[in-house]
């Protein structure tokens, strides 16, 4: 009896060694796995950031690139107002003016380029690419222009949308305002629609 009663508590011992082995085991590798969250955590939290870092220079890029084409599209046309005024109304130009910009009270307006020729004053909106909702901004641009630029006020205003490729839409919209479009055509600048708009 004594020996069945000592393998009993023989076996329950080892039994014991054995949870307290595996309980030992099982904190160890928890402790381990916890280690491994945490560094992972701390490895997503770092990517997070830079992927922050990394939109936020991006968008500024973007926002930049943006600008410089509106400037470039600015910078094409501009040089070539000129010789298209003089080539379709044989005016020559007295002024030419590239992104004037003025303030009024708490409002302010920018104009891509004003052209003074003969006894008119053409208010040119350049865009990369001209949409419908440019032909809105432009038409209150247009409406505030003389209140802006007061010394225009003896020419006859000629609103002009100028653009490197304007859409029939465009096209149309703009002579049913009476406002020349103006695109990249054959040689250089071209009036698209001169024959529907009543100078």
């Amino acid at each position: 009896m004594q020996e069945v009663l000592e393998r009993r508590v023989d076996r329950l011992e080892e039994a014991l060694m054995m949870l307290a082995y595996q309980a030992t085991k099982t904190e160890m590798e928890v402790e381990r796995l916890s280690k491994e969250m945490k560094a992972f955590k701390d490895e997503m939290r770092a990517f997070k950031e830079e992927m922050r870092a990394f939109k936020n220079e991006m968008n500024k890029k973007w926002g930049d690139l943006a600008n410089k084409l509106g400037t470039i599209a600015e910078d094409i046309v501009a040089p070539g107002i000129p010789a298209v005024i003089k080539k379709n109304f044989g005016l020559e130009v007295e002024e030419l003016s590239v992104r004037r910009t003025k303030k009024l009270k708490e409002r302010m307006r920018e104009y891509d380029v004003i052209t003074v020729a003969g006894e008119y004053v053409f208010v040119v909106d350049v865009k990369s690419k001209y949409r419908r909702q440019h032909l809105e901004d432009f038409e209150k641009a247009i409406n505030d222009f003389f209140e802006f630029f007061p010394e225009y006020q003896k020419y006859q205003l000629i609103p002009v949308v100028a653009s490197f490729n304007l859409t029939d839409e465009v096209i149309n919209l703009a002579s049913s305002k009476n406002w020349l479009g103006l695109q990249m055509f054959g040689d250089y600048l071209e009036f698209v629609n001169i024959d529907k708009v009543k100078i």
